[in-house]
């Protein structure tokens, strides 16, 4: 993705450039010279004397003032938290979309689509295509210049974390370095796999309080809900998604079984107060965030904005 980044002076309010002029017109003369007189015009025999009272004088006043100077540490404000884990800190519900087509026209697109809190952005199965998805970030970075709004925060999900530990992690860091806000992590089975996840993103809320960066998890088989509290209970995770549609193909399209399986990771998720994740549609949005879910992928686009109103978010 390309990111501008500019340099700010800490001096320089809101970044701007600070020049100093040396030379006949900035105002700098030798030390012991008068404004006008050249340094050549003076002597070379006649040697500068520092004015040692004055000095003095200007020194213990320095030292006087510094205790009342603030350090630079001080004066320099915290970066604000994205919004989306604003919206997580604050407990409040979170909605989201499905990035659609994988192309530079679609993340144009989807930047209009305002009722979307973060867009997910699949790469579980086919070729993990990092250069594909940084077109499509480029793509919602000059689209929403264009608009004169925020592009909404990407979260990329991996291929299932498996055996493979190093590889997941490796996967995570390629998504973090091309600028995604958050990594998600399908079919997570055991407690290990959600302390792998863990371990690949840095920068980490609530990890870290003032992280940036979410991990989420997807828990869509019956491994994983037979192993759901100890995942849940890993510390260091920010939402826990309950899978319905990998669920249903667990239980053989039992949908009381899915539906009793959906509840179990909820459960777990209140008892640990981790946000909890589902899927939805017009439908159902409503009844899912009284349930308790925080965090709404909408499977139609019209249903975020019943769901934000649901939520007290319209």
């Amino acid at each position: 993705m390309t990111l501008i980044q500019t340099a700010v002076v800490p001096s320089a309010p809101f970044g701007s450039p600070v020049s100093r002029t040396v030379g006949p017109k900035s105002g700098l003369v030798s030390p012991g010279s008068k404004r006008g007189q050249s340094v050549q015009g003076r002597r070379c025999h006649e040697p500068h004397r520092p004015d040692w009272p004055a000095l003095g004088l200007m020194l213990a006043v320095t030292l006087a003032l510094c205790p009342a100077l603030p350090l630079l540490s001080q004066e320099t404000s915290p970066m604000p938290s994205p919004p989306l884990v604003e919206l997580l800190a604050s407990g409040q519900a979170v909605f989201g979309t499905f990035s659609g087509d994988q192309t530079a026209e679609q993340g144009a697109r989807i930047v209009g689509v305002r009722e979307a809190d973060f867009i997910l952005y699949s790469m579980e199965s086919g070729p993990f295509d990092v250069p594909g998805m940084m077109a499509y970030l480029n793509a919602m970075e000059e689209a929403a210049a264009e608009a004169a709004v925020d592009p909404q925060p990407l979260l990329l999900r991996i291929p299932p974390i498996g055996g493979d530990h190093d590889g997941a992690r490796d996967r995570a860091g390629q998504g973090i370095e091309a600028g995604v806000h958050g990594i998600v992590f399908p079919h997570v089975a055991s407690a290990e796999e959600a302390a792998v996840s863990v371990s690949a993103i840095p920068d980490l809320w609530p990890s870290v309080p003032e992280g940036r960066l979410i991990d989420v998890l997807i828990v869509e088989d019956r491994e994983g809900i037979a192993n759901v509290g100890e995942i849940v209970s890993t510390p260091g995770l920010s939402v826990v998604f309950a899978g319905p549609g990998d669920l249903s193909r667990a239980y053989e399209e039992d949908m009381e079984a899915v539906e009793a399986a959906i509840q179990t990771v909820l459960a777990a998720c209140l008892e640990f107060d981790v946000a909890c994740g589902v899927t939805a549609g017009v439908d159902d949005i409503a009844e899912r965030l009284e349930q308790g879910f925080r965090v709404i992928i909408a499977t139609e686009d019209e249903a975020l904005p019943v769901g934000r109103r649901a939520a007290g978010r319209d």
